[in-house]
């Protein structure tokens, strides 16, 4: 059974045509045209962490492409009323799949080994892949192209910032962390990546302005994720060097493109003008995470409409 816990999951070509898949069902809604690729399908949204973009993109792109969708909140009593086993048994009796969005990466692990029904990551501690698609498919449309570029993540070392630095090995494009010290990217992740992309381009500095002269987008998120409220005294003042603002900005390409995965701490990791400049690709980005994920949804649920209808 194929599951999507992270980016290792699926080989480069799979991801390519996930790309491929997700720019068709865009550009055909922008058409007006809903094939309607998954009719009956039911997709199942378990979150232990609230959302927005998470939420309403896999509902939405789950009803646009024909089938529907249950949010499963606390209340299911996920790991807490029944046995893991009982419960994800019986989910896979009702849903042809799940997104789950968890604290911990070790629940969705957890669920897939049931082998129940196809498990989604929405979201975990370890990594955010739906996220990544959903940007690399940005810098596509920015620039033709995502072939080669230079992503530059200024700030934490986080869950983003590691499916981004697997995403860029699997595509061929550069990735550069800037960040302060101790908040590096997790080794063992990285020891991953250069098993499987021993050609990946990926470097760590604590200079963002250097990192940036050659970027071809400048992405960041917020320093204090959820979960770690008691550290943010800490991290804001670590972080306080790596603010996206317009002097870190003007020290890149004037082709730059701005990208943060929201919800962003405005004055905070960006500055206004720069979020709301006429670099910043924040709101597109945004709006792919649904075209994104009617991309990874048709390639599991429906790809024989793939291998008839994307070139």
């Amino acid at each position: 059974m194929q599951h999507f816990l992270s980016l290792f999951d699926i080989t480069p070509d799979e991801l390519k045509r996930v790309l491929q898949t997700a720019t068709v069902v865009k550009s055909k809604l922008i058409a007006g045209e809903r094939p309607s690729i998954l009719q009956n399908k039911v997709l199942a949204l378990l979150f232990e962490k609230p959302s927005l973009r998470t939420r309403v993109s896999f509902e939405t792109g789950m009803a646009q492409l024909g089938g529907a969708s249950l949010f499963l909140g606390q209340d299911v009593g996920w790991g807490k009323r029944e046995a893991p086993s009982d419960f994800t048994q019986v989910l896979g009796q009702f849903v042809d799949a799940v997104v789950c969005r968890a604290k911990q990466h070790s629940h969705v692990e957890q669920l897939a080994s049931f082998d129940a029904m196809p498990v989604i990551n929405g979201l975990t501690d370890l990594c955010h892949p739906c996220q990544a698609i959903a940007d690399v498919l940005t810098i596509q449309e920015a620039f033709g192209s995502y072939a080669g570029k230079h992503l530059v993540f200024v700030g934490d070392g986080n869950n983003v910032a590691q499916s981004l630095a697997l995403i860029c090995a699997m595509l061929e494009m550069k990735f550069t962390l800037a960040c302060p010290p101790g908040y590096e990217m997790d080794a063992d992740w990285l020891s991953r990546i250069a098993a499987v992309s021993p050609r990946a381009d990926i470097n760590t500095t604590q200079d963002p302005v250097a990192a940036v002269k050659s970027a071809d987008a400048i992405y960041t998120d917020v320093w204090t994720s959820m979960g770690q409220e008691a550290e943010s005294i800490i991290r804001r003042e670590a972080f306080a060097d790596y603010q996206l603002n317009k002097t870190l900005l003007a020290a890149a390409p004037a082709s730059a493109r701005v990208l943060h995965c929201l919800p962003a701490v405005r004055g905070e990791e960006i500055t206004d003008e720069v979020i709301d400049g006429k670099q910043s690709d924040i709101i597109r980005q945004a709006g792919n995470r649904m075209h994104a994920q009617k991309g990874l949804l048709v390639w599991l649920l429906g790809r024989d409409w793939i291998c008839k209808n994307v070139s």
